[in-house]
């Protein structure tokens, strides 16, 4: 049987403090002729289509084959930027996509594949020990409710999950759920 068709949200508009540049423009550690964005972008796009990518407002992306959307809203975490992706997807007639923050260098279509098998709840998240709310598939239809929890004032991820349907999918530790968050966690 073929692979469920998924949409991919990809998180690029991240403040990047501790990094202390945009972590989407920075060049990837394996692959320096892409930045982190097109490397996520790359991988997503083998197995996920159409792939979004929401940005900050204002933020300057390289050209790559995905749509760019805009964040409306600056510093407030990645739900409200999950909303808009999963409402791009759902818009695109796809009930699942998968979500993905834009510093995990080590992320593979094979990690997809993994979570797209589990069906029947409204969140599928790989668990190494904890959760990876950045690297998991949502029904797109979440978006209202991401919507409700923005407008209750919440910016966690952990609130949406806490409130619907998820299904944990336990996994070894291993390098395709790493993210880099300083400049050390790049040299590999």
């Amino acid at each position: 049987m073929p692979p469920e068709p998924l949409a991919a949200v990809v998180l690029a508009g991240g403040a990047s403090r501790r990094m202390g540049r945009d972590k989407a423009t920075m060049p990837h550690p394996g692959r320096p002729d892409l930045t982190m964005v097109e490397h996520t972008v790359v991988v997503l796009a083998g197995r996920c289509a159409p792939v979004f990518v929401v940005a900050a407002p204002g933020q300057p992306l390289p050209t790559m084959d995905a749509r760019i959307i805009d964040d409306p809203v600056r510093g407030v975490g990645p739900l409200l930027a999950t909303g808009v992706g999963l409402r791009a997807a759902a818009a695109a007639g796809f009930g699942r996509a998968f979500v993905s923050a834009v510093d995990m260098p080590n992320l593979t279509a094979g990690l997809v594949d993994q979570l797209a098998v589990h069906h029947g709840a409204d969140v599928v998240l790989p668990w190494d020990g904890r959760d990876h709310y950045l690297a998991g598939i949502y029904r797109t239809g979440l978006a209202e409710r991401i919507d409700v929890l923005v407008a209750a004032g919440q910016r966690s991820m952990r609130c949406l999950i806490a409130t619907v349907v998820t299904r944990r999918v336990v996994l070894p530790p291993g390098p395709a759920l790493t993210n880099v968050n300083a400049p050390s966690d790049m040299r590999y």
